[in-house]
């Protein structure tokens, strides 16, 4: 299992990968208690715009109260489409009442851990 964290506003905020055979299952989790929020599932397939790249679509499940659902999306096709698998995105961050600002972060922070996970995994062998 791979895992990165960082904190924002003084929270954690954690991204851990397990594979799954060929798949990756992420949790992007943090705040004041970690939880499932919502779940994004996305498979890669050709760009509809160039099919000589990759893209990738996403199916997306979001509990009840919970905001997560399109953080868990956009980080679900992002690494599908970086990787050609598919993936499952968990996503749970609690944090009561933040301000705007905050939310701004945690949404750059989890953008940032995914882009380093991204990173990580191009120089190792999929």
């Amino acid at each position: 299992m791979k895992e990165l964290a960082t904190s924002v506003a003084g929270f954690p905020l954690r991204l851990r990968c397990l594979r799954m055979g060929e798949d990756l299952c992420l949790t992007l989790s943090g705040g004041e208690q970690e939880h499932i929020g919502a779940v994004a599932v996305a498979q890669p397939r050709p760009s509809l715009a160039d099919p000589a790249r990759t893209s990738a679509t996403a199916s997306v499940i979001t509990l009840l109260g919970h905001k997560e659902d399109m953080l868990a999306r956009e980080l679900s096709l992002k690494v599908a489409g970086a990787l050609n698998v598919t993936v499952c995105v968990a996503c749970g961050i609690r944090i009561h009442n933040p301000t705007s600002a905050v939310l701004a972060e945690l949404v750059a922070a989890s953008h940032s851990l995914v882009h380093e996970f991204l990173a990580q995994m191009h120089n190792a062998e999929l």
